[in-house]
């Protein structure tokens, strides 16, 4: 995967960013811990502009993100509520805590979605509930470009200032990944071993 993803943006430039930041956000095995600090590198070398390569990437991220953001709107609560009260189980939630989750994307949305964008594997995810909680596109977009703009900046310059050692970024945050995954697969089976349906009717 990491020689696809330097011959794309070795061949594409600017483009090549794009295109494998938006797949990045739309398929979270891409890591974006690959992608931006090789970019970085390029910028260091003369190859591309620092300012350039840190907004190409932060726009195909933040594009990348808008059709989970729109599978969650058009899905819709009503519908999640009712699988999660017959499917819960497999869901890990049931309705009642449909209803908290999104309560508290309706209070803190931003910052969750902002935060979330930090974290590999959360910072796909994140967006679907951004649209179930019916979030409105501006505070998403804004809250994500914020997020997607700071972590796109310290990959970038980190593959920078390392230059042609810029690989070691990934020795560094790969073990982060997989962390984040084991956790989410965790907390998913003890929620499925835990699961009792909503006390209240969908």
């Amino acid at each position: 995967m990491t020689d696809w993803i330097i011959q794309t943006i070795a061949e594409l430039g600017y483009v090549g960013i794009f295109l494998v930041m938006l797949a990045e956000s739309i398929f979270p095995p891409i890591p974006s811990e690959l992608i931006i600090p090789f970019a970085g590198f390029a910028a260091a070398s003369g190859d591309l502009n620092l300012f350039g390569v840190i907004a190409t990437a932060t726009l195909g991220a933040v594009v990348g993100m808008l059709p989970w953001y729109y599978a969650g709107r058009l899905f819709g609560l009503a519908r999640v509520r009712f699988l999660a009260d017959r499917f819960g189980r497999f869901m890990a939630f049931n309705a009642d805590e449909i209803d908290i989750a999104v309560g508290w994307f309706t209070r803190f949305g931003p910052i969750i979605v902002l935060f979330g964008r930090l974290m590999p594997l959360i910072r796909t995810l994140i967006s679907i509930p951004a649209g179930l909680s019916r979030m409105s596109l501006p505070v998403f977009l804004a809250a994500s470009t914020a997020g997607a703009l700071i972590w796109n900046t310290i990959l970038t310059m980190a593959g920078y200032i390392l230059h042609e050692h810029y690989h070691v970024i990934e020795v560094v945050l790969d073990p982060l990944s997989y962390g984040v995954l084991a956790l989410v697969v965790l907390v998913y089976l003890f929620r499925v071993v835990t699961w009792k349906p909503s006390k209240q009717p969908g």
